[in-house]
């Protein structure tokens, strides 16, 4: 079982956000049964809370058998045209994520944008 979930982990995009905009982000901690853990970020416009994006991305990862726990939340503005990415902000619910994590995953996915981050507003 931890061998599939591993698998299973390992086929996680890490990101996963819309491709321009400002709208609400999650940053989750996704795991298997026995297997190591990964931190992915989801960030939507769709999304009216925090709430959606965690709850829509845990059903669909119950059905490969992982699990995952919401670090925090905030905001993205996503400027493709500028090929910039600003990470801001904090959830009601879950609390404010590390933004610093979710840069770091950001500038992997986006390697020639420029991505800042903030711990001020909403």
């Amino acid at each position: 079982a931890a061998a599939m979930a591993g698998a299973a982990l390992g086929e996680v995009p890490e990101v996963q956000i819309d491709g321009g905009g400002v709208f609400k982000y999650v940053l989750l901690r996704v795991r298997g049964a026995g297997a190591p853990h990964k931190d992915i970020v989801r960030g939507h416009g769709w999304a009216e809370y925090h709430a959606d994006l965690f709850e829509r991305t845990a059903e669909e990862l119950a059905r490969h058998g992982l699990s995952c726990e919401c670090l925090g939340g905030g905001r993205l503005a996503h400027r493709p045209e500028e090929r910039k990415i600003h990470v801001y902000g904090y959830s009601v619910g879950f609390g404010r994520a590390d933004h610093a994590v979710t840069t770091e995953k950001l500038k992997a996915e986006y390697p020639d944008y420029e991505i800042t981050w903030a711990d001020e507003g909403y």
